[in-house]
């Protein structure tokens, strides 16, 4: 057995990945690295970098502070790269989009209800961003974010210019 190294990246250190073709037709497969598109992406833009049916890995730049958003679902949030607090907010029932609404909604200007807290995640910590509750993003240095969602009116779609030809 090869002894294997595994390196992970950075959004200030990384080399674009590549993809091994094995017997099976490349279109049946998605890839993308997560450092190359935050690098090229406006702070929390949220780029699709994986989808399956309606399910999508957004990848997000982490770089000040995000504005407000809420969700009819449970979404996760990974840090890839940095630290990154989250902010919760309980909001109105009335004020959660409805079930049928896919993906993150933007919220107007500050949320009213019960602050939930805040979480502060470094490289590999996982937060749930619960249906219901609004929440913010903050970095105080440049980092990297995946937020396992579904694609809803936020998911920007770049594959021609992120996946490898």
């Amino acid at each position: 057995m090869t002894d294997v190294t595994t390196v992970f990246g950075s959004l200030r250190d990384h080399q674009k990945g590549r993809i091994e073709i094995i017997s099976d037709d490349p279109k049946n497969y998605v890839f993308s690295n997560v450092f190359e598109v935050a690098g090229k992406s406006k702070p929390y833009e949220r780029v699709a970098v994986g989808k399956n049916f309606e399910y999508v890995i957004e990848c997000l730049r982490a770089e000040g502070t995000s504005p407000w958003y809420v969700c009819a679902h449970d979404e996760f949030a990974l840090v890839m790269d940095g630290k990154v607090e989250v902010r919760l907010r309980k909001i109105d029932d009335r004020k959660v989009p409805p079930p049928d609404k896919n993906g993150a909604v933007l919220v107007t200007g500050e949320p009213a209800g019960r602050r939930m807290g805040t979480i502060t995640a470094g490289r590999g910590h996982m937060a749930l961003l619960p249906r219901g509750a609004a929440y913010q993003f903050h970095a105080d240095r440049p980092g990297v974010l995946t937020v396992q969602t579904i694609q809803g009116d936020l998911t920007i779609e770049r594959w021609a210019d992120i996946c490898l030809k």
